[in-house]
């Protein structure tokens, strides 16, 4: 019967060839690129222009930062059961359109209420993309090369993040210039995902076995939500005040700490090797060893911000480690979700967002009432819990 039901479901996908299996990875990670690493982390990397242009203090730009994490969970529900009805082609390009307009908001926004509703717009596409991209790579490409295709498409994080630091480089104090010219890469990547992405299934799923029904949480659930809200938590005190911690505490020059934040992007690509490393040493082994790489990072900007050499290494070490670890989370869903691969990636990266959000305003808090130290020790803290957090059900262990 297992068999059967294993060929039913290969009849119903529309295996992709080589050529059209890279063309949609090309576009995946493009569209990951823009909707992450533009329209939702870029805020943390233009934090020092935002605090002195519309006089934010630290707590109100955290809180700001955790708006976008909150709409980003609303929107990942709204994606995760949108996605079977409409496919993946519809809500990926969704995705696209959303981060162009929240993108142009923030590059015109005159008032701080403004600007927060413009990240509130541009960080809800981060959650309209995962979903039907997983969707899409689950349904369409060869059983052997979905692992390596999720993890590559979710390294676009680290593409979009390293682009955008040449981009504030060039612009230097014009910080709108730079949002226009995200808007625009944010526009062609959703050009792109409308010619790549297949529809994919719509108005139905992949049915589970005879005689089994779905149960509202798979096994292993319990374990991927505690690893997804720490590393959540743990991770958004250098997205959200990384560059910040590097100027205000550290006394770096904008041009420098635009430096560390494109090592971060472009290290961040390693996480590509998600798939790989996850198949070689299991998931849980993987996720163990990059979360303690990215709670180190994480606790040596708190310790050294004012050390170029060792603020680049961290930047570095935590771009690969969190892109790596989030595609490790990506990857778990889907195998604990084997028939309905949105919902897996959805829990995980929604629970991810959660944790974003609730981790933003209180670093900014203890950045306030403490200082930066305190918070960027107490978040790698919550990292090295989450490290000890191991996968369960399926093949993640």
């Amino acid at each position: 019967m297992e068999g059967t039901d294993a060929t039913v479901e290969e009849r119903h996908r529309a295996v992709l060839g080589r050529r059209h299996t890279l063309w949609l990875t090309g576009s995946g990670l493009s569209l990951i690129a823009v909707c992450y690493g533009m329209a939702r982390f870029a805020y943390g990397l233009f934090v020092p222009d935002f605090r002195a242009e519309f006089a934010l203090g630290a707590g109100t730009a955290g809180v700001i930062a955790s708006g976008s994490y909150v709409s980003y969970c609303v929107a990942i529900i709204a994606a995760t059961a949108l996605t079977p009805r409409f496919g993946g082609r519809a809500v990926a390009v969704a995705a696209g359109v959303i981060a162009t307009v929240g993108v142009v908001t923030v590059a015109v926004a005159p008032t701080a209420v403004v600007l927060a509703a413009g990240v509130l717009v541009a960080g809800s596409s981060t959650g309209v993309a995962s979903p039907p991209l997983a969707h899409a790579v689950a349904h369409t490409v060869r059983e052997q090369l979905r692992d390596r295709t999720q993890a590559v498409i979710n390294a676009g994080t680290g593409v979009g993040v390293a682009v955008a630091g040449p981009i504030a480089l060039l612009t230097h104090e014009q910080w709108r210039a730079a949002w226009v010219v995200f808007a625009i890469i944010c526009a062609l990547a959703t050009l792109w995902a409308a010619l790549a992405v297949p529809p994919g299934q719509t108005g139905r799923s992949v049915r589970p076995a005879a005689g089994r029904s779905r149960p509202t949480l798979a096994v292993g659930s319990g374990s991927l939500i505690t690893a997804a809200a720490l590393l959540g938590i743990a991770s958004s005190a250098v997205w959200t005040f990384g560059r910040d911690v590097l100027v205000t505490s550290g006394g770096m020059s904008g041009s420098s700490s635009s430096v560390a934040w494109i090592l971060l992007g472009t290290f961040g690509v390693l996480g590509a090797a998600a798939g790989d490393l996850g198949r070689r040493f299991g998931i849980g082994n993987s996720w163990t060893a990059t979360v303690l790489v990215m709670g180190a990072a994480t606790a040596l900007l708190g310790v050294l911000p004012g050390n170029l050499g060792t603020a680049l290494l961290a930047a570095a070490a935590f771009g690969a480690s969190y892109i790596a670890a989030s595609g490790f989370l990506l990857i778990w869903g889907t195998e604990i979700y084997p028939d309905a691969p949105a919902t897996g990636v959805g829990l995980a990266f929604l629970v991810l967002a959660l944790g974003q959000a609730a981790g933003a305003p209180l670093v900014g808090a203890l950045s306030e009432r403490g200082s930066p130290l305190v918070a960027f020790l107490a978040a790698a803290a919550v990292a090295v819990l989450g490290a000890v957090v191991r996968p369960r059900g399926h093949r993640t262990s």
